[in-house]
């Protein structure tokens, strides 16, 4: 990060199947060691599996899902005198959505089931009803929030 000049976010583009940037980018944390076409046939596969099963529009079921997992507050360390106090701080919603993508990834990489594209469409559709890890991961991030709001007056 530069010291003086801001940094310039780079533009993603939309994918070519439906158009969302939301997907590109959903798409890009999906990808493991640059392989951007296993990691978008996952996508498809996995949107497909979702709409067949939900009978809605795929995009809509993505975004619902993202939506229901996006944190509103987290807690961050802030050291002060000798004790490090957990702070809650409202999350920015460029950070919320990456980090509801991320935990979607990750939740979905730690079920058990066949292929990722069937676990990454299952928690795609548990995160659209409000329900799985995903949604218990936003759940106990608001919870330490809420438990240290006492800390609050120390926010920077």
């Amino acid at each position: 990060m530069p010291r003086r000049a801001r940094v310039i976010k780079r533009e993603i583009k939309p994918d070519p199947r439906y158009g969302s940037v939301t997907i590109t980018r959903f798409v890009n944390k999906l990808m493991v060691r640059g392989q951007k076409a296993t990691a978008e046939r996952i996508m498809y596969n996995a949107l497909d599996l979702v709409s067949k099963q939900m009978k809605r529009d795929p995009l809509e079921i993505m975004e619902q899902a993202i939506k229901n997992a996006t944190p509103l507050l987290q807690v961050k360390s802030r050291r002060v005198g000798g004790a490090t106090y957990q702070v809650p701080v409202e999350v920015r919603p460029e950070r919320g959505t990456a980090l509801a993508m991320k935990w979607l990834i990750t939740n979905s990489r730690a079920r058990s089931g066949k292929s990722m594209a069937q676990k990454l469409a299952a928690e795609l559709s548990e995160a659209a009803q409000n329900q799985g890890a995903t949604i218990k991961k936003r759940e106990d991030t608001h919870k330490m929030a809420e438990a240290n709001k006492a800390f609050a007056h120390f926010r920077w």
